[in-house]
């Protein structure tokens, strides 16, 4: 979409107030429309951009409107060669003194050498950023001021050159608020870069803001932008100024992605269940096992259109990287948006937000407790496709249920989350493999059916404090050099000085899960390939279950018929058993993923960290200092000396840069 501007001409230097005839029916009907806007500018921040000088210009003169005063530009500074303004200073029209007059009737001095002011400069980006604001004046400004500047002229002017009635007018200054807002992202921030598709645009498809929500958003993001400036957010806009869509992401989260990019979840929990907040989330898994946010983002409405737009913020976001597989609701639209904006990646349904429905949809069904068994049973116990089509259509029959619609389209979509149909994606722990596993959403706790959008941004804040502490500790606890040993394997002795801890442990169970597994037995050979049966004694009706493991000797080469490996990322107990029956004392490295283990991020940074990258990018810039710097700030946690040695050396080279700063000056 098209920015709106209410200036697009060059604009002129102003001194004094004036008066606007009375007898001008466009001035006076202009007037009263922009009077009648609410004070709802956002305030000057130092650190807010904009794209070009007259944009920094209008947004102070509109908020000078708003507060009652005039404003002008009260100094430049310009590049000798190239005679480009790369510095100005705009001030209060009080600002100063006038020179003295010799005229026999000087006009009397209306100026108080107020100090009212914001300073503005270009920066690398050819954008123009604030870098010092003054909002105190030094003499009485009301907005109810009947007193009208010379800088708000221009406003009229504009206006009156169409004479549009008084909703346009106003229509053009809310989405000129918007779109500002849209602008001040830096090199991170892109305008809507896809219109919808929808042609018979339902006007009410856009975020319900109450009062308040929006101020909050802004101040928010902008506050983020000045703190971060790998901060990225992302506004999608209406033609009549409603705002639709956000997605956001922090440099953690993008930082994050580089890391943990294999699987994510799209989390639309809140959609689901009709909370206030169309709240939509990101999500993948750490080293440790833990949620790690990628992403935020609110949605105007549940369509494809929109879903597109969302993805599509969060790729860029993300600099074009798509997941190997993604992870969402039962929902068509959602499946139609990812196979556009992803159609290289594995697509699931959760498994987990299918399951929680059980009780809704067939809770009201005769034989119920019967029902949920069986249908538990086929999901989590069928090991083959087979066994699974067989418990389900015992299920199906037993039941009377061949006509419930919702079970008819879960069967259809058999292969999108049942696990037995996804045994060669990689899911990382996103999938549960027993009936009491599962994933908590990321913000539990955090947010309920009737949380408002300004009630979310104030504890997204300690939510994310809170999650960064937890991986701080988890960290620290994988410092150690080993972990308490259950058992004598080799196999737990050799991960318990490779995995992070919370890794380590899930393995571990596995390790003392062996002793369960007995009678393996090799029932047949093909070449290099030998089938082994494992016998385990299972907690479901203390019964005893046969597992299928391929076993290739040259390669050393292992698959369960379980596929924990696929499901969690490690080896299951039944391939650990055919490994130490065939003497095998340490696990092959094709089996210990580097994701879980705990110098994870140091050997990741060595091995993707290249010296060819775009200098001209700074969002790559950002990304390569932050992984080169990362091992300084794993290192120089780790004790008293360490810390007092990397903060003498990184506040030395801030000294650099602002010298640096200086001499560009």
């Amino acid at each position: 979409m098209e920015e709106v501007c209410l200036n697009s001409e060059a604009l002129f230097d102003e001194s004094d107030d004036f008066d606007v005839d009375g007898n001008s029916s466009v001035a006076e009907h202009d007037l009263e429309s922009l009077n009648s806007q609410p004070n709802n500018s956002p305030l000057p921040t130092v650190g807010l951009e904009f794209d070009s000088f007259e944009e920094v210009y209008n947004f102070y003169n509109i908020y000078a409107k708003e507060q009652g005063f005039g404003i002008r530009v009260s100094n430049s500074w310009f590049r000798s060669k190239k005679k480009e303004r790369y510095r100005a200073k705009l001030s209060c029209s009080s600002a100063g003194f006038k020179k003295k007059s010799e005229a026999s009737n000087p006009r009397p001095e209306t100026r108080t050498g107020c100090p009212a002011m914001i300073v503005i400069r270009m920066v690398e980006s050819k954008r123009w950023r604030i870098v010092e604001v003054e909002l105190q004046h030094n003499h009485q400004v009301s907005p109810q001021s009947k007193r009208f500047y010379k800088s708000h002229k221009k406003m009229i002017l504009e206006a009156s050159k169409s004479q549009p009635p008084p909703e346009p007018v106003t229509e053009v200054h809310t989405i000129k608020l918007y779109r500002k807002t849209v602008m001040d992202v830096d090199y991170n921030g892109y305008s809507n870069f896809e219109e919808s598709h929808d042609t018979n645009f339902d006007k009410l498809k856009y975020l319900e803001l109450r009062e308040g929500d929006a101020s909050a958003i802004y101040n928010y993001f902008c506050r983020m932008k000045l703190t971060d400036p790998n901060f990225f957010y992302l506004f999608d806009i209406d033609d009549d100024g409603h705002l639709k869509n956000i997605f956001w992401a922090d440099s953690r989260s993008r930082i994050a992605y580089t890391y943990f990019n294999d699987t994510v979840t799209i989390d639309t929990t809140c959609l689901a269940n009709k909370h206030e907040i169309p709240l939509i989330s990101f999500v993948g898994v750490n080293h440790h096992g833990h949620s790690v946010l990628l992403g935020c983002g609110f949605l105007g409405h549940e369509s494809v259109d929109y879903f597109v737009w969302i993805f599509k913020a969060w790729l860029k976001c993300m600099l074009g990287r798509p997941p190997h597989v993604v992870i969402t609701d039962q929902c068509k639209p959602l499946q139609i948006a990812v196979s556009q904006v992803f159609p290289r990646a594995r697509h699931c349904y959760s498994l987990q937000y299918i399951m929680q429905r059980v009780p809704e949809k067939l809770g009201g069904l005769q034989g119920y407790e019967a029902i949920r068994r069986q249908l538990h049973n086929a999901v989590y116990e069928s090991l083959k496709i087979v066994e699974f089509e067989s418990s389900w259509a015992d299920m199906i029959k037993r039941h009377g249920l061949g006509e419930n619609k919702w079970l008819q389209t879960l069967y259809n979509d058999k292969h999108l989350w049942v696990p037995v149909y996804l045994k060669d994606a990689f899911f990382i722990g996103l999938i549960p493999t027993k009936e009491n596993e599962g994933w908590t959403a990321f913000f539990y706790g955090y947010v309920h059916k009737h949380t408002s959008f300004k009630e979310f941004l104030d504890k997204y804040d300690l939510a994310l404090h809170r999650k960064h502490l937890k991986v701080a500790m988890a960290d620290l606890e994988s410092r150690k050099v080993s972990f308490e040993l259950k058992t004598k394997c080799n196999f737990e002795v050799q991960l318990a000085k490779v995995y992070t801890k919370e890794i380590f442990t899930k393995f571990q169970s596995e390790v003392e899960g062996m002793y369960y597994c007995f009678n393996t037995r090799q029932v047949s050979v093909n070449g290099s390939i030998i089938t082994y049966i494992v016998k385990e004694r299972t907690e479901v009706e203390k019964g005893v279950k046969s597992f299928e493991v391929l076993y290739e000797t040259t390669e050393l080469d292992i698959r369960c018929i379980c596929s924990l490996f696929n499901y969690k990322g490690y080896l299951c107990r039944h391939a650990l058993n055919v490994l130490n029956y065939n003497g095998i004392e340490e696990i092959p490295s094709r089996y210990i993923l580097h994701r879980w283990r705990r110098d994870f991020k140091q050997t990741f940074n060595q091995i993707h960290v290249s010296d060819n990258i775009d200098t001209q990018n700074p969002v790559h810039l950002y990304t390569h200092l932050f992984n080169s710097a990362l091992p300084v700030l794993e290192i120089g946690a780790q004790s008293q000396e360490h810390y007092m040695v990397a903060l003498k050396e990184l506040e030395e080279l801030l000294c650099k840069f602002d010298m640096e700063d200086n001499n560009l000056m």
